[in-house]
C-alpha cells in the first residue's frame, strides 16, 4: 500500500465531486432540508383542525361553550352551519375533519347530565383525528361561579372507520407513495439514459417535435402506473378489508391524473440531470419533502402554515385528499375538484417546463 497513490486518488475524488455540483448540492441540501422538516414542520402536537359548528340550541350558553372550545386552538371553528347533514357534506367533501354539534335541549341536558351534552363527529379514517378526538372529551362549561363544571360525557361519533383500523388510512395513501416513488424515478432517468446509450442522436435525427418527444416518454408509463393502483387496490382490500365507498371511475380518473403528474415532474428532472446517478439523486430529493409534508406521515393540521402552503404546491398532497375522499368518505370528483384542478395545474406547469427545456441537440 502506497500512501502517496492512496491520497492521490483521494484528491482526484474529492476534486470530481467539487465539479459535480448537483452531487454537492445533495450533501449539504439533503440534511439542511431534513433538518428543517423534521425540527420545524413536523409536529406532532395537532392545533388547529378544520371544523364545522351546528349550533341547534342558538343559547347564549351554547354560544359560551363554543368559544371555549375555540379558544383551545385544538379546532378551528372555521365553518358554521344550521343542520348536521351540512356538516356532513363539509367532512364528505375533506373540507373539514370534526363537527361540533350543540342539541336544541343543551340546557335540560346539562341540568339532568344524564346524556351526552355535545355530539363530536370526527373524521375517524384519520387516526391522529381520533387521537385529538378522545383528547376533547371533556369540555368547560361556565357555571355561576366561573368555569367549574365541565360537560361530561360527549359523545364522539366515528365516521367512515368505526372499527379504528390503521389500514383503513395508510392504504390509500400507500398508493400515492408507490406512484411517486416508482414513476418519479423511471421517468426522470428516461432521457439520461437515451444520452448515455447514445440513442439520443437518433431520436435527434427523426421529425419528432419537442412536444412528441416529451409525450411518448410519458405515455408508456401511465399503463405501469394504472397497473400498480390496480395491485394495490386488490391486495388492500384482500388482505386488509380496505373499502372503496366511491365511484370506480372517479377513483381511477383520479389516479391518472396524478400519474401524468408524476411524470410530468420525472421528465421535467430528466432535463435537469446529466446521469442517470443524478437523476435517481434529484428523484429522491423530491419525494422526501412529499411523504413528509404531504399529510401521509404526519398531520397536515399539526404543520406551520408556511410548510402547509409549500405541501400545497406538492402532488402527492392532492392526490391524498382525493384517494381518501372517494375511497373511504365515498366523495365525487365534483366535490374534490379543488384537488383534482391543482393536479392538472402542475402537470401543465411541468410538461411545459420540460418542453421548454428541451432540445433536440446533444450539447
Amino acid at each position: 500500500m502506497s500512501l502517496r497513490r492512496l491520497l492521490a486518488v483521494i484528491v482526484k475524488e474529492l476534486r470530481q465531486l467539487r465539479r459535480d455540483r448537483l452531487t454537492f448540492a445533495m450533501i449539504v441540501g439533503i440534511p439542511v432540508m431534513q433538518l428543517i422538516l423534521f425540527g420545524y414542520a413536523i409536529n406532532l402536537d395537532v392545533r388547529g383542525l378544520d371544523a364545522a359548528v351546528v349550533d341547534q340550541a342558538g343559547t347564549a350558553h351554547s354560544r359560551e361553550i363554543i368559544d371555549a372550545i375555540g379558544a383551545s386552538q385544538v379546532l378551528d371553528l372555521r365553518y358554521r352551519v344550521a343542520t348536521p347533514q351540512a356538516a356532513e357534506a363539509l367532512l364528505r367533501a375533506g373540507r373539514v375533519s370534526t363537527a361540533l354539534v350543540v342539541p336544541a335541549d343543551l340546557e335540560a341536558r346539562l341540568a339532568r347530565d344524564d346524556r351526552p351534552a355535545l355530539q363530536l363527529v370526527v373524521d375517524g379514517a384519520d387516526q391522529v383525528v381520533q387521537a385529538t378526538a378522545r383528547q376533547l372529551a371533556r369540555f368547560p362549561v361556565a357555571g355561576d361561579a366561573g368555569w367549574t363544571r365541565r360537560i361530561n360525557p360527549v359523545e364522539v361519533v366515528n365516521y367512515y372507520n368505526p372499527e379504528r383500523r390503521a389500514p383503513i388510512n395508510t392504504v390509500p395513501g400507500l398508493i400515492g407513495v408507490i406512484l411517486t416513488m416508482t414513476l418519479v424515478m423511471f421517468t426522470a432517468i428516461a432521457l439520461v439514459r437515451e444520452r448515455e446509450n447514445g440513442n439520443l442522436e437518433l431520436l435527434i435525427a427523426t421529425p419528432l417535435s419537442r412536444w412528441e418527444l416529451t409525450l411518448g416518454k410519458v405515455v408508456p408509463f401511465i399503463a405501469i402506473g394504472l397497473v400498480q393502483v390496480t395491485l394495490v387496490l386488490l391486495l388492500g382490500g384482500v388482505l386488509f378489508a380496505v373499502p372503496i365507498r366511491g365511484s370506480l371511475g372517479d377513483l381511477y380518473l383520479a389516479a391518472l391524473v396524478f400519474i401524468v403528474a408524476n411524470l410530468a415532474l420525472g421528465i421535467f428532472l430528466s432535463t435537469l440531470a446529466r446521469s442517470q446517478f443524478q437523476a435517481m439523486q434529484l428523484a429522491v430529493f423530491t419525494f422526501l419533502p412529499q411523504i413528509l409534508l404531504s399529510g401521509f406521515m404526519f398531520p397536515f393540521a399539526g404543520m406551520p402554515r408556511a410548510a402547509r402552503w409549500v405541501a400545497e404546491l406538492l402532488p402527492l398532497t392532492h392526490f391524498l385528499r382525493l384517494i381518501r375522499g372517494i375511497m373511504l368518505r365515498g366523495a365525487g370528483l365534483a366535490e374534490l375538484w379543488p384537488s383534482l384542478a391543482a393536479l392538472g395545474v402542475f402537470t401543465l406547469l411541468m410538461l411545459g417546463l420540460t418542453v421548454s427545456r428541451l432540445r433536440k441537440r446533444l450539447d
